[in-house]
């Protein structure tokens, strides 16, 4: 500084370079500071829709991809051991936290890690399954989306019958080593007795016991499929859609994309819709809250979605009554 400089101008000048110092440390920092890494864990089939619905989830929240954060996305096939692999990896590699989605796959995950926060969308009784302790004070590192795929069990029977007044065989698959399809078994069973329907229910334990029933499906055996809450399954849907078409059989799942590729009917829930309702906890967990504080949400708004284009190749005609209550007809 010139001899004689006013010792104001001085000290002005240096705390304004102090705040200029600070401002491009701050940019700095900023710029460097890597995007949160979420480890996403799913069956597979129509789950990715509530991945892609996370994502719209979060960029309204103000959070964009790559540059907020990422995903890390491991499809399991409905494989119970594959979910736990994935989860130990993810912890190993520290990402900020699990977004598990389907009960089997949030239950895998909670049983071998410590310490990550896992964000689960799930379609059973999270406190009865011993996922949380209770909807409003989750307990532990967990927390998510309840969303009704069990709990429509025996109302998306009701509805097939009104699709589908004639129907009376009623076929079904699921994992009898699977808690929550075995309950939903049992809501089906109870139900399809009071409506005079036939449950046969198929025993498969894996995608190849599957594919090895749906391939020997004779013509006539049933009149139509419906969808049991099993991960594996819903793994599986398009295949069990593609053979039920190809040998004339109507099916009705739980889930409206799946009508989109071919199914005839569905009564339950938009996975994109329970996917971006869910961005809202991934956001406060990744801001720092702590998951046994976030209550767990319940999505209650059920669609009914009917496929005219499949009703007329497999030669069905669906009642007027039903068509005009249906949220979503395709053509």
């Amino acid at each position: 500084m010139p001899e004689g400089y006013p010792k104001f101008m001085i000290i002005k000048i240096l705390f304004f370079g102090f705040l200029s110092f600070l401002a491009l440390t701050q940019i700095a920092t900023a710029q460097t500071t890597k995007p949160y890494r979420i480890g996403v864990i799913l069956p597979g089939g129509p789950l990715h829709e509530a991945v892609d619905g996370l994502k719209d989830g979060l960029r309204e929240l103000g959070l964009e991809e790559s540059r907020h954060f990422d995903l890390t996305i491991r499809d399991t096939k409905g494989d119970a051991n594959e979910a736990a692999a994935a989860a130990r990896s993810f912890e190993k590699e520290k990402v900020s936290l699990i977004y598990a989605l389907s009960t089997s796959v949030t239950i895998a995950a909670k049983r071998v890690t410590v310490n990550t926060p896992i964000i689960f969308c799930v379609g059973s009784d999270p406190v009865s399954g011993k996922i949380v302790e209770s909807f409003a004070k989750p307990g532990g590192r967990i927390t998510g989306i309840h969303f009704l795929v069990q709990d429509l069990t025996a109302k998306r029977l009701e509805i097939l019958k009104e699709v589908l007044p004639w129907a009376n065989r009623v076929l079904t698959f699921y994992d009898p080593a699977n808690r929550v399809p075995v309950e939903s078994a049992k809501l089906g069973r109870e139900e399809a007795k009071r409506l005079g329907l036939k449950l046969f229910e198929r025993h498969v334990a894996s995608p190849e016991e599957l594919r090895r029933s749906l391939q020997g499906l004779k013509s006539g055996e049933a009149d139509v499929y419906f969808y049991i809450p099993d991960a594996m399954l819903v793994s599986q849907a398009q295949l069990i859609i593609d053979t039920a078409n190809t040998k004339k059989l109507a099916t009705m799942f739980h889930e409206q994309s799946l009508v989109a590729k071919g199914a005839l009917a569905s009564y339950g829930q938009n996975y994109h819709e329970v996917g971006r309702l869910s961005a809202k906890h991934v956001q406060r967990v990744l801001n720092g809250a702590d998951p046994k504080e976030l209550k767990i949400d319940t999505v209650e708004n059920v669609e009914l979605t009917i496929n005219l284009k499949t009703a007329k190749e497999l030669g069905i005609n669906i009642p007027p009554q039903v068509l005009a209550r249906a949220n979503k007809v395709i053509k």
